[in-house]
């Protein structure tokens, strides 16, 4: 997982500022190994090898799981070298 997800290679500039969205970006990250990736050994994904699924996923699959209450717009965009008026 270290290898797939840069957010665990750097300890500085790959955090999340809330522990909630890390933990979003794990599931997400669980779900694509598991359903929609083949397993280079088995020829599958993990989940169709296990008996669970018996076709692999695409990515809007796993994007229509996501709740609505989840998905809102992000703030405003503010520019760091804004210049002072």
């Amino acid at each position: 997982m270290r290898i797939s997800m840069p957010r665990f290679t750097r300890l500085t500039n790959a955090h999340n500022k809330k522990l909630e969205n890390h933990h979003h970006a794990q599931a997400l990250y669980f779900m694509f190994y598991n359903f929609a990736r083949i397993n280079s050994a088995v020829k599958m994904s993990p989940a169709m090898a296990a008996g669970i699924e018996t076709r692999l996923w695409e990515m809007e699959d796993i994007a229509t799981l996501i709740p609505e209450t989840l998905i809102r717009k992000r703030g405003p965009y503010r520019s760091r070298h804004a210049t002072a008026p």
